[in-house]
């Protein structure tokens, strides 16, 4: 037999069991993922709804900060760096250990059901890079693979969230080292997403989508309120990033203890919501952003809601930030683009859109999420904002360990860190 000819059949013998390997790493995590990812769901979205149900829950946020720091201390956790040891995890041999995942699963409940203004993606991400490294320990997988199922579990647990499979793959590849994307972990990544996806459907969770009536005609006036409109999404997502990163710098030198630290916020998270008369920015506010694709919003609302969530994230409660996001994109789209001339829910879409991109860095992931959210209609629309709000929100992100390794202006190599 031709050796060349014998070669392929090995290659091809080996890449169909890596094929089936990668098959099965995802049916095993999307099956444990599905369970862990539709639980945190439930109990989340309980907990928000007892706290509307409940008004007074808010004026018990001071014991709940109280009982989120005692339960990360016990657990030996005085410097929780949450989603960026998660994106460290996939670079290096840094691990997410299963208490981790508890801890996040359990302080996000409490955040919520007491009226924290916070996501759950970022509690997500966390859980399931946990779940996917228990796994992989427990079938005793060399670092590749465990590096392989980290992207796995965060990708399930994603799709728990949002609804939103292909998405959720391509994020937890994405979202790594901007720049480059882990494309071996886009079979097992997907099929653990879509495993999540049928259970959550079969659950009957429901799917956040809108349907946009109103949208503009393809044209060189059209392409220029969108650019205009992404460049002031670019400025609010580098003030989100800007707040949310400094606001928890200065009250870890103003309160260096973190019990005080944590009261002092949820007072003024108590104050705040007394004074702007609303629940709307307390829990993590993605019914208010699909509102705004109905109804134009407040002229003041992104801005609020980057307020409460920097001063809930910023003193210590713990959740997440792009929901928040969302929020923060639909509600200053949903206004400053019917100033440029825009239809409300479309621009408020957008905004979403922008806003997300803008803060992850991530725009292809950001053009997936509106294709799912809102259909394939607008595409060059949406394709145009992630263009303009990836490169215009410069080096700030959400996550101070994700790295961007080329220039997002020119075709070199940097390397470095988001601010």
């Amino acid at each position: 037999m031709n050796t060349n000819f014998r070669d392929r059949i090995v290659h091809s013998i080996l890449y169909g069991r890596s094929f089936l390997r990668s098959i099965l790493m995802g049916v095993i995590c999307g099956l444990v993922c599905s369970l862990v990812g539709c639980a945190f769901l439930a109990v989340t979205d309980r907990a928000y709804a007892w706290s509307n149900e409940f008004p007074w829950t808010i004026f018990l946020l001071p014991l709940a900060g109280l009982l989120i720091v005692f339960l990360y201390h016990r657990a030996g956790v005085y410097e929780d760096k949450g989603t960026n040891l998660v994106l460290e995890s996939v670079r290096t041999s840094k691990q997410v250990p299963l208490r981790s995942g508890i801890l996040i699963f359990l302080s996000t409940a409490i955040t919520h059901l007491c009226g924290g203004s916070s996501g759950r993606e970022g509690a997500c991400l966390q859980i399931g890079a946990s779940v996917g490294q228990a796994i992989g320990r427990l079938f005793h997988f060399d670092e590749q693979d465990l590096h392989l199922i980290t992207m796995c579990g965060m990708s399930g647990l994603f799709t728990a969230l949002l609804g939103t499979p292909i998405t959720a793959a391509v994020f937890s590849m994405e979202v790594i080292s901007v720049g480059v994307l882990y494309h071996s972990a886009f079979i097992p990544c997907l099929v653990t997403a879509m495993i999540v996806y049928a259970v959550r459907n079969l659950l009957g969770f429901p799917l956040e989508t809108a349907r946009l009536d109103q949208m503009p005609d393809f044209s060189l006036p059209s392409m220029a309120q969108i650019l205009l409109l992404g460049v002031a999404c670019s400025l609010v997502a580098i003030l989100f990033c800007y707040l949310l990163h400094h606001t928890g710098q200065l009250l870890k030198k103003w309160i260096s203890n973190a019990y005080l630290r944590i009261i002092a916020g949820s007072l003024a998270v108590i104050a705040l919501t007394l004074l702007v008369g609303t629940r709307d920015y307390n829990g993590p506010g993605l019914g208010v952003a699909f509102r705004a694709l109905e109804e134009p919003a407040r002229p003041e609302a992104f801005l609020l809601k980057m307020i409460f969530t920097a001063i809930t994230l910023g003193c210590g409660f713990k959740g997440g930030e792009i929901v928040p996001s969302l929020f923060v994109g639909a509600t200053f789209g949903s206004v400053a683009g019917t100033l440029l001339g825009l239809p409300s829910a479309f621009s408020a879409s957008l905004g979403m859109i922008g806003l997300f991109c803008g803060v992850v860095n991530c725009p292809i992931s950001s053009l997936l999420l509106s294709i799912e959210l809102f259909g394939s209609q607008g595409m060059i629309f949406y394709a145009l904002m992630c263009g303009t709000c990836y490169v215009l929100s410069g080096y700030y992100g959400l996550y101070s360990s994700q790295t961007i390794l080329y220039s997002k202006t020119r075709p070199s190599f940097i390397n470095r860190k988001t601010q």
